[in-house]
């Protein structure tokens, strides 16, 4: 049986191989400059897509009530789509959860 801390090694050796190879990898295969427009932008979209698939299900389970989160996250794309700044979306999002979750 392995000890809590030989496995805590092997996990953190794990975690540190993988994310050098994921910092590594495209150095090794794109040695020129990337000229396809396609891939350019495939390249550029990737972190936001990357960014929103792993936070917009927590957004949604935040709090207790599934309703309340979806009526601030719509209060939040509504905002943010008239250009407010990020701390009046992140305000009027949670007023509205807030009023969402005392109604």
């Amino acid at each position: 049986m392995m000890s809590k801390l030989a496995h805590m090694f092997i996990l953190l050796f794990a975690m540190a191989g993988i994310t050098y190879l994921i910092r590594m990898l495209p150095l090794v295969f794109f040695r020129k400059k990337i000229k396809s427009k396609y891939i350019k932008s495939l390249l550029f979209y990737i972190p936001y897509a990357v960014l929103s698939a792993m936070t917009f299900p927590f957004i949604l389970y935040s709090t207790d009530n599934f309703y309340a989160a979806l009526i601030g996250t719509i209060v939040a794309l509504i905002a943010a789509a008239f250009r407010l700044s990020l701390i009046i979306v992140a305000v009027l999002s949670c007023a509205a959860v807030f009023i969402a979750v005392i109604l």
